[in-house]
Parts: C-alpha cells; structure tokens; sequence
C-alpha cells in the first residue's frame, strides 16, 4: 500500500541562517524563502527609532524569524549577529543610484566599510558560507554581451564604484583569509515590494494613478530583469554551490529589453493607455547612463543548477497586480531618488 509521498528534508531546516537587509525588497523575499524551507533567520534590520520593521512587520510574532537592529557601519553589532550562524547572506547597502552623486562618502561607509565589518565577523566565527550581494551596475555599459563575469568592471556612479569596493573587499578575505565566501551579481530584479525609486514600480504607480504620460529617463538603455522570486532561489543556489566559493556568479535571465518597450510592455500589462515621454529630471549624468546590460549566467546554470522560471511577461503582470494593491507605498508624481 502507497500512500502520499514525504518530501525530502531541506538542506536549510535547522540552520541559523543571518539575512542583512532583511527587512529590503530582495531580502524579505530571501528571509520568506529560508524560513518556508525550516531555516532559523536571524534578520538584520536597520535600526528606526520608530521601529518599523518594513516587509518583515508579519514575523513580529513569529519565532522562525529574530528580529536584530542595528546597523553594519558598527562592528560590535554585526559581530554580535554573526555569532552562531551557519550561513550569512548580506544585502544590507545603500543602492539608489541618483542618492549616490549627493552622499558618495555615505555609500563607501556602508557598502565597502559595511562589508568589511561581515567578512571580519564571518572569518572570525568560522561561518561556513558567506554569500555577498554584488549588482550587475558594477560592469557598467556593455563592452562585450551578454556579460560574463569576466567582464571589466567600469565605476560609472559613485554607488557602483560603491559595490566593486564591496566586492573586491568579500573577495580579498577569500584570498588573503580562505574566507568562503561567494559574490553574487543580480540583473535588475524587480517584482512585488520594490521601491519607487526603481524604473518598474515609477511606471506601474503612474498608470495605476491614471497618468495619461509615462515620465522616464533616458529610453535606449537595455536591461536584463529577473524576477525576485529567481533571485532569492539564485542565492539558496550559489549557497549551496562549492565550486562558486572566490567566485562572482551572475543571476540574469540572458534576455534584454529597452526601457522604452518595457514602459510599452507595463501599459498592457496594467491594462492602462498612456504615452511615453522624457523627463529631464531623471536623466542620469552624462557619462554615468549605463547603456546597455544583458547577462551571461553560465556560471549560475551549470556551477549551481539554477535557471530563472518566470517569464517577463507573467513577473510585470504580478508586479502590476502589486503596485495597484498598494498605492498608499506610491506618490506617482514625485521622482524619487
């Protein structure tokens, strides 16, 4: 007699699993991921004198997730919350690109000193895995496509100039300290719960207000979009993936759109009708628009096994679904930076 079958055990269940950034767009699906499948997240949150706990505020009363404030600009706090953890994810950084040409000292503070102060933690608690969040702005324009990570790093913005500091810094601790640690360099994920401050939800929340023009940037440049489902799983992925370890994996889907056929593609998403048009505003230096980023995830496929399984199509849908659930999260007709 058969009856239903028991799934295996994941390799997560038990483990104290340390998530900076937690409570952000990419980390709070992470932390939802990890605790789905059995882990202990211990999620390192900015501390808010309000303390206001972002997409995390559903685990308040949760005991599968340890709520730990604090901040990674202090070396004390990110000792105490790597202590005991098996793995660590770190996402905590300052990421809006426009913020990074008025505060560029804020983002080396927290970007390249923060990440200093967890690959020190880690190295000394004897972790067995640090995966550290990378972006695919590092590689600047496209000099060759789709980019592998052999690709040569271009500092076109002070926060991307930011983050190849970071990295080289998690990767130095691997060198000089055997430190096992991976990088991990998503393509411009984007889904439910992104800020405004992204190019997708600055779209949706226009069209979902009733805006009859789209204001945008610059409408050339091509992006590669993952959805943030394919992102978190890309970081369980390369966690568990020995060959990665001093290694920078790429997490794209190897399918590039420009901005202006993305703004096309959201207006039938969103079942909306409206016009595209530029505003100057939110056009990036000259010299700092990236033109073009389309990935190679060669790495990721074959060294981790993870491939990205939703579709642009069907992640703007769900995406649109969101913002126009949410339009409290939104102010349509202010840019935010």
């Amino acid at each position: 007699m058969t009856g239903t079958p028991i799934p295996a055990p994941s390799v997560w269940e038990g483990r104290t699993v340390l998530v900076t950034g937690a409570e952000g767009f990419i980390g709070s699906t992470l932390v939802d991921l990890l605790v789905e499948r059995g882990a202990r997240v211990r999620a390192f949150v900015h501390y808010k004198p309000y303390g206001e706990k972002g997409h995390l505020a559903r685990y308040l009363e949760d005991d599968r997730v340890e709520m730990w404030a604090g901040d990674v600009r202090d070396p004390g706090r990110v000792d105490d919350a790597v202590a005991g953890c098996d793995t660590v994810f770190h996402l905590a950084a300052l990421i809006g690109i426009p913020y990074s040409y008025v505060s560029p000292g804020a983002y080396v503070q927290t970007n390249v000193t923060g990440t200093e102060h967890i690959a020190e933690a880690c190295r000394r608690h004897g972790v067995r895995r640090l995966v550290h969040t990378s972006t695919s702005e590092v590689y600047g324009t496209a000099l060759t496509a789709p980019i592998a990570e052999s690709h040569p790093l271009q500092p076109q913005s002070p926060y991307s100039a930011s983050k190849i500091g970071a990295d080289m810094m998690a990767l130095s601790f691997h060198h000089a300290f055997e430190l096992p640690v991976t990088v991990v360099r998503p393509f411009n994920t984007y889904g439910p719960r992104q800020s405004a401050r992204a190019v997708i939800p600055t779209i949706l929340a226009q069209l979902h207000a009733g805006a009859r023009e789209i204001k945008l940037g610059s409408l050339t440049p091509t992006r590669d979009f993952t959805y943030v489902t394919d992102t978190a799983e890309g970081f369980l992925a390369v966690a568990e993936c020995d060959r990665a370890l001093g290694h920078v994996v790429n997490l794209g889907t190897g399918r590039e759109i420009s901005i202006g056929d993305l703004a096309r593609a959201l207006v039938t998403a969103s079942g909306r009708a409206a016009e595209v048009v530029v505003d100057r505003a939110r056009l990036r230096p000259s010299g700092s628009e990236v033109e073009r980023l389309l990935s190679d995830n060669t790495r990721a496929r074959d060294w981790a096994g993870w491939q990205p399984r939703v579709s642009l199509e069907d992640g703007l849908r769900r995406t649109s679904d969101w913002v126009a659930a949410h339009p409290h999260l939104f102010a349509p007709d202010r840019y935010q930076v």
